[in-house]
This record gives C-alpha cells, sequence and structure tokens, in this order.
C-alpha cells in the first residue's frame, strides 16, 4: 500500500526539505515588505487608501501564488528518511519478547 501510496503524496505534498522551507519564509518576508513599501508610496502619491489596499492586496495575492504551491526550487535538499519497518517495535522482558 505504500508504494502506491508514496508517489502520489510527493506529487501533491512534497518531500520534506527544510532548505526550500527557509526560502519560502525569506521570499514570504521579503515580498510582502516589499508590496507593503509599494502600496504605501503609491497610495501616498496618488492621496488614495482604496488603490493602497488593492496594491496591498495583489503583492499578497502575487506572495501567495509564490509560496504557497510546492514549486520544484523549494524541492532541490529533500530529507532522506529512514524506511518505515513492516514489523512493529519488539521488547524483550524477563526473556520474553514483547509487541
Amino acid at each position: 500500500m505504500d508504494d502506491i501510496l508514496a508517489p502520489l503524496q510527493d506529487a501533491f505534498e512534497g518531500q520534506i526539505d527544510f532548505h526550500g522551507q527557509r526560502l519560502a519564509e525569506l521570499l514570504s518576508t521579503a515580498l510582502l515588505i516589499i508590496f507593503g513599501a509599494i502600496s504605501f508610496v503609491i497610495g501616498y502619491l496618488y492621496k488614495d487608501i482604496h488603490l493602497t489596499l488593492w496594491v496591498g492586496l495583489g503583492g499578497t495575492l502575487f506572495t501567495g501564488l509564490v509560496v504557497i504551491p510546492p514549486w520544484p526550487f523549494y524541492n532541490m535538499n529533500p530529507e532522506m528518511w529512514l524506511p518505515s519497518r513492516k514489523a512493529g517495535p519488539s521488547v524483550l522482558v524477563d526473556g520474553v519478547k514483547v509487541d
């Protein structure tokens, strides 16, 4: 069953990649700061709060499109986990194997 579900899970969720997570966090922070500053300047120059909010909303949506999907450049250094064991853990208690 794991042989069938593993490729599907990789396609929909992606692998764990701590470098990619750090990159996504840096990109989201930088893009939100940049678009916040741009929207503030545009709103200040045009003296229009609605324009400020629309530019900020557009920047937030753009940041979401860049950060949320599992793009391939976020998965360049996937973590290699140990394979799962088929049998459960066994413990010896007074010479008797307990599952």
